[in-house]
């Protein structure tokens, strides 16, 4: 179900307060409606990373239609004197009027990828830096931890389970970017409500200490969801309850989740004793503070399926993509877009307005990001287009959906040379290059 207009409330809040100081002034010294191009993007990846995935496009686009400034919030901006009378003016007849290219919904991106343009005046455009960058930051982050792990777990299923470790709105972003990194499935039902996610769960150990017997706990649960349901099997003794699930419901049972101990050595374990019980089709599912390392590990294991919590959603060890939101061109007084660009040390940006192609060998294996400075890079003649338009005219042009998302990230993942999807730390999977009309020249990202 999706979420409508109607029920859904504005966004225009989720910001900062100095964006609005900064249309104050710029609306007093007539700079607000000078044409400029934003940016977002990462300047390197987080520790360890070799891609990184964009996530929360299509929220950010639903997000875009309801920036507005209705009468509360009008209200609360005079109430608590955040900007003058004047700003306020402008703000209730706001409405984004600009383009924004970006990359797709679950494109993988590098250091240097322009993941998001934003063309519009300076007012229009600097006032929506922080929705893009909470909401971008937050689920790529989910998304590049979810990539990681799914491209480790491979044909084995993972479930996203970690809605009781974050704020309960985010719970929901993690499960549809986690979806999008190829997770099958969430625990959250308004996830699978909002974003039409499919959605899995079973019973907690709570439901097996509740009765009086583990005999008990087992039969109901059985009489209730049948015999394709999945038995928790380590609240006592994991061998001892294994042979009560088997007698209990036969061969046709479905499943066994083991959440805690030696997950390597109990799944060989409880392999050989289901399939020595004839339960040869019965899966075993791992849970129990699970990352891509842990997944890895257990990949010699006979384990059938993985359900992840807190790592997923906490970005594992990477809370925050590291994108930024950067003026990168405008209107000089001639007209005429000009680049700037931060000259910071650690914190450098490259102006000018960017276009991107993602180069492929003659196999198909990307090994190169070319990006052109206010032109389009030269096509060697397989290369694919990155930049897609979302926005014209303040209309959102392509869908936002999580399912269309998750089959852009299987394809971009499949591009990615063999390297990029390790686990050890290196550097990232293709190198950037920049080319700019003046010379051609190439200027590797550092």
């Amino acid at each position: 179900m999706q979420v409508t207009a109607l029920n859904r409330p504005r966004t225009s809040l989720m910001t900062d307060h100095y964006e609005l100081t900064m249309l104050q002034a710029t609306l007093a010294s007539g700079h607000a409606d000078r044409r400029c191009v934003f940016e977002a993007f990462a300047r390197r990846l987080p520790e360890g990373r070799r891609y990184g995935v964009v996530a929360g496009t299509g929220r950010f686009l639903e997000a875009l239609a309801d920036f507005t400034f209705g009468p509360e919030e009008i209200d609360f901006l005079r109430e608590t004197a955040v900007v003058n009378d004047q700003t306020l003016e402008w703000l209730a007849n706001y409405r984004f009027t600009g383009d924004i290219w970006g990359y797709a919904e679950g494109e993988c991106y590098f250091p240097g990828s322009p993941l998001l343009i934003v063309e519009s005046t300076f007012a229009e455009g600097v006032i929506l830096e922080t929705l893009a960058l909470s909401i971008l930051n937050f689920d790529s982050a989910v998304a590049a931890a979810a990539s990681r792990m799914t491209a480790t777990a491979g044909d084995r299923p993972c479930i996203e389970m970690g809605s009781r470790r974050t704020h309960e709105e985010a719970a929901l972003a993690a499960a549809r970017a986690a979806y999008i990194a190829g997770f099958g499935s969430t625990s959250n039902l308004e996830a699978g409500r909002r974003h039409a996610i499919p959605t899995k769960g079973t019973a907690a150990h709570s439901f097996t200490l509740l009765h009086d017997s583990e005999r008990e706990s087992f039969a109901s649960q059985l009489d209730s969801l049948g015999l394709n349901t999945t038995l928790l099997v380590d609240t006592y003794d994991v061998t001892n309850a294994v042979e009560l699930a088997v007698e209990l419901a036969g061969p046709e049972l479905g499943g066994v989740r083991l959440d805690s101990g030696d997950l390597v050595s109990q799944a060989h374990e409880v392999r050989a004793q289901l399939d020595g019980l004839g339960a040869t089709d019965t899966r075993i599912v791992v849970t129990s503070d699970l990352d891509e390392f842990a997944i890895a590990a257990l990949q010699a294991a006979p384990v059938d399926a993985y359900g992840v919590g807190t790592r997923v959603v906490t970005g594992s060890g990477a809370p925050a993509a590291g994108l930024v939101y950067k003026l990168v061109a405008r209107e000089d007084a001639n007209g005429q877009l000009e680049g700037v660009a931060k000259k910071s040390q650690d914190k450098a940006s490259v102006g000018g307005r960017k276009h991107a192609l993602r180069r492929r060998n003659v196999t198909g294996v990307a090994h190169e990001e070319r990006i052109g400075i206010d032109i389009a890079p030269v096509d060697d003649g397989d290369d694919r287009d990155l930049l897609v338009q979302l926005v014209r005219g303040g209309e959102v042009l392509v869908p936002t959906d999580a399912q269309s998302a998750r089959e852009h990230h299987a394809r971009s993942r499949a591009e990615l040379p063999t390297k990029g999807l390790r686990l050890s730390h290196g550097e990232p999977a293709i190198r950037t290059v920049y080319e700019d009309e003046a010379s051609r020249s190439e200027v590797e990202e550092d």
